[in-house]
């Protein structure tokens, strides 16, 4: 029953009037209001960027997990089920709870004529969820952009984050830097402060935005270097070397962001021991963002806009400068994957693509008239590549939706996945 249940909720959600982007803010909050502004009884971090917040969201509601706070998590896309998208210390929503909340959402937004997004469902959803569970701190994802998004529908909140700043989702936000900062700090509210590294391309303009509305920036006051030492990876950070669980070199500028929010967190009276920043940081675990199965060679990264790519192809210069790689890549139609595919693949590389079932999704023959050395794979082929592979590093990277498509399986991506907690 609980699975029927589900699915019936996984079906309002995606429906075809549901499945799309509307970016805007009067459907949600109206649904909101309906059930009593649950947002407006939740301290929130919020958090906008192109890359990078998934992983500040990561890193900082298991920081506030291991200290012993209630903390929500709202984040997306998903990797298999949708109730990753709603946790609370950690955990996902149980399916029931997830059910009746849609359920229960999508009925009183019919009934007054409110039609609400797939991800204004799932926004509403969390919101309400977070609020009836009386959680002490909620680290909230922006789904696109900030300005007009969904998780924008609060009045205030503790503090903005907004990390890393590049061209993605240019239809829609804009084709410059400056037009996309611009909807990224559409997060800060009035007299709250907001995070920003001054590194951040789009720095200036959101520091502009941050002093309009009267919100102090904090930038972070000290560097983190990371070291990667006997396949042990450490960020060192003012004096301190902390044992650190995500690869990737773009961790640095994320991790300076975590510890500028933990600074004034702690001056803001929220006790973070030490010892939590450390087991956290131990722990931690972000799915399928440069996440490396040591036993199968295997790694698997979302990247999908250049700056990813770029930091990305740095990355696995940096921890694996000697291994032969092999990719399996796949795109939607929304990407600049002719640029992506650019910089990720060396001329020595062995490249698949992957043609997987989603209506955004390149096809394979698109794909190859821009790299025809590359053969076409399917998850049978997938699944023998990856179970006898012995010494290169395989590399499944693209869209999210292509890597759920995978994992989804009942062979051996499935197996790894239980075993290796990759969702």
């Amino acid at each position: 029953m609980e699975n029927d249940n589900y699915q019936k909720a996984v079906n309002l959600i995606t429906s075809q009037e549901k499945f799309h982007i509307c970016l805007g803010l009067d459907r949600v909050s109206q649904a909101l209001e309906l059930l009593g502004n649950p947002q407006e009884k939740l301290n929130i971090i919020h958090i906008a960027g192109t890359n990078g917040k998934g992983s500040v969201c990561a890193i900082l509601s298991k920081i506030l997990t291991c200290a012993g706070f209630k903390t929500g998590l709202y984040t997306s896309p998903h990797i298999l089920e949708y109730t990753e998208r709603i946790k609370i210390n950690q955990r996902d929503i149980s399916k029931t709870d997830f059910s009746d909340l849609i359920t229960e959402i999508a009925v009183l937004a019919k009934i007054n004529g409110i039609y609400l997004t797939e991800f204004e469902l799932l926004t509403v959803a969390a919101y309400k969820y977070f609020a009836d569970k009386e959680t002490d701190i909620c680290v909230i994802e922006t789904g696109l952009g900030g300005r007009l998004d969904a998780t924008s529908a609060i009045s205030k909140n503790l503090l903005s984050v907004i990390t890393s700043v590049s061209l993605d989702h240019t239809d829609r936000l804009g084709d410059t830097i400056e037009k996309i900062a611009f909807e990224k700090a559409g997060i800060i509210k009035d007299g709250y402060p907001t995070v920003v590294s001054a590194e951040n391309k789009g720095f200036p303009t959101i520091k502009e935005i941050a002093l309009q509305k009267h919100s102090d920036v904090l930038t972070p006051q000290h560097r983190v270097e990371l070291v990667f030492e006997d396949g042990q990876n450490f960020a060192l950070y003012n004096g301190k070397r902390y044992e650190f669980n995500l690869l990737g070199l773009w961790q640095r500028e994320n991790l300076e962001l975590v510890f500028e929010v933990i600074d004034y967190l702690r001056k803001s009276g929220y006790e973070i021991e030490e010892k939590a920043l450390q087991k956290a940081l131990k722990t931690v675990n972000w799915p399928c963002r440069m996440q490396y199965i040591k036993k199968h060679n295997l790694l698997i990264d979302g990247t999908h806009n250049p700056d990813g790519a770029r930091v990305l192809r740095e990355s696995l210069d940096y921890y694996f400068p000697d291994k032969k790689r092999v990719w399996v890549y796949g795109s939607l139609t929304t990407k600049d994957y002719k640029k992506v595919m650019d910089i990720l693949f060396r001329p020595q590389d062995e490249v698949y693509f992957y043609d997987f079932d989603y209506k955004n999704s390149v096809p394979y023959e698109d794909l190859n008239s821009l790299y025809p050395s590359a053969l076409k794979i399917n998850q049978k082929e997938l699944e023998y590549l990856a179970a006898e592979n012995k010494e290169a590093l395989i590399v499944i990277s693209g869209s999210f939706y292509m890597i759920g498509q995978i994992l989804n399986s009942k062979g051996f991506f499935k197996n790894i996945a239980e075993v290796d907690n990759i969702y």
